[in-house]
């Protein structure tokens, strides 16, 4: 027997006309109600919307909250949250006619990483499971038809508006309307590019940090002592001692030291492994436990020592690299592809980057020793500071040089210092006036129903007056 899903979608493939459409879809609605009554169950889901052949079952409206609030945010309204799920089936809808592209790898990729997510926000997966009531395995079931969908819906958006472009006579329009007491105050804002080099621990230092690996190892193993007690005690590791140096590894994640990482799904479970020396320092692992392509393992991290010595020869080998770049012999961009060992320098030419993704910085989002180099230095823009030394968020030792790009006084909103911005919101806009425009030449041709339920929602009266709607 077809799932009844299945049976939906045959009839609805089988309509040759809307107006045929139309009246299987009402033949289905009350289907669902009937096969409800028939397996004598609790009505605790319903269909509740339909967009062509594409169902909103109220679970849906359910499980969408709950992910809301495993993200940390708050529960949604449910006449908002019910007009954006019409209007992705809609974009979904004409996403499959347009054969947008979406693999089955990108969809499994977000999946572990939302699942990877969820188990660093609560602590372990055991938790995750807790507290949603279900597996992880049942969650990434519960995952994988709404990712797919997003991907859909987002593709389709993406191709709607992929020619929007504004004009400087458009942004200038744009800004002009905008009232004068809702002009935005910026604080001021930096632009900042680096070059950072490590200082190298002497060997004598390295073999040292390796033999009280060694020697950890040995104790575990020999009973005397615990694994997550010598990692509270000795890890160079701040995210992690405080949990007896304990990480929770996902085989598709990309971001972990690839000697670490393959190091670690290489053991059994208990084996430790004999020291590795990662991007960091070096380590020894334990694996806990295995489920899949999940697993828990303690590590215990020691960094060796840097020494004054070493640190004053990296910072002569960047003050050379800055007295290239004040003789202009080579470029900022040029010196940091061939000299900056930060981790992502190269892929930005050393440009700090903000949360949101820009360039932008105030003083506040700077860790406290950027701070520092700035006030000391009294930098202006298009100058570069002397090499300091400074430890980064994982207790590294490095050396950096920065150069002060740009550097914006307190201001309210304007076309000269902001046009970017400005510029920015005002394409948003136009992306917001061309979807408009596309629903309103699409959904007359979609069949709709909106249950009775919804009839009160004022905010989706562009869906209810093409919509065909179902009493509760």
């Amino acid at each position: 027997m077809l799932p009844y899903t299945s049976l939906i979608k045959l009839l609805l493939n089988v309509a040759f006309d809307m107006k045929m459409k139309k009246i299987l879809l009402g033949l289905i609605f009350l289907m669902t109600l009937s096969f409800c009554f028939a397996q004598q169950k609790v009505v605790a889901d319903k269909i509740v919307g339909i967009v062509g052949d594409k169902i909103i079952l109220k679970s849906e409206i359910t499980l969408a909250n709950d992910d809301i609030v495993r993200q940390g945010g708050q529960p949604m309204e449910i006449c908002t949250l019910f007009d954006q799920m019409l209007t992705q089936k809609a974009l979904i809808l004409q996403a499959e006619k347009d054969s947008i592209p979406v693999t089955d790898e990108d969809v499994e990729a977000e999946i572990d990483q939302k699942i990877r997510y969820y188990m660093a926000q609560y602590g372990s997966k055991d938790v995750l499971e807790q507290i949603a009531g279900r597996t992880v395995y049942q969650l990434k079931e519960d995952m994988r038809q709404p990712i797919r969908e997003q991907r859909l819906s987002q593709g389709m958006r993406s191709k709607i508006v992929e020619g929007v472009k504004v004009t400087p006579t458009e942004v200038k329009e744009y800004f002009e309307k905008i009232p004068k007491d809702n002009l935005h105050f910026y604080e001021s804002e930096l632009q900042i590019a680096q070059i950072i080099m490590y200082p190298k621990p002497s060997r004598d230092i390295e073999l040292l940090a390796i033999d009280e690996l060694n020697d950890f190892k040995k104790q575990v193993e020999a009973g005397t002592k615990k694994f997550e007690t010598l990692a509270t005690l000795y890890s160079d590791d701040p995210g992690s001692k405080g949990k007896g140096g304990t990480i929770e590894l996902n085989r598709n994640d990309k971001q972990w030291d690839p000697t670490f990482f393959s190091t670690a799904f290489r053991l059994k479970e208990g084996q430790i492994s004999s020291v590795i020396k990662s991007k960091i320092g070096y380590h020894i692992i334990q694996i806990v436990s295995r489920a899949g392509d999940d697993i828990i393992v303690r590590h215990i991290l020691r960094i060796p020592q840097i020494t004054d010595a070493e640190t004053n020869e990296t910072v002569a080998k960047l003050d050379s690299v800055r007295s290239q770049l004040l003789a202009s012999t080579i470029g900022f961009g040029e010196a940091v592809a061939k000299y900056s060992e930060g981790e992502t320098d190269k892929f930005t030419a050393g440009r700090l980057l903000a949360r949101d993704g820009s360039t932008y910085f105030t003083i506040q989002d700077l860790d406290k020793e950027m701070v520092l180099l700035l006030n000391s230095a009294n930098l202006k823009p298009g100058e570069i500071s002397k090499p300091t030394p400074y430890t980064d968020e994982r207790g590294k030792k490095g050396v950096r040089i920065v150069e002060l790009i740009s550097r914006s006084d307190p201001h309210i909103e304007n076309l000269k210092d902001d046009y970017n911005k400005i510029a920015q919101k005002a394409i948003e806009e136009k992306k917001m006036d061309a979807l408009q425009k596309w629903f309103q030449s699409k959904i007359p041709t979609y069949y709709i129903m909106i249950d009775g339920e919804f009839k009160n929602c004022s905010n989706i009266g562009k869906w209810q007056k093409n919509a065909t709607t179902a009493s509760n």
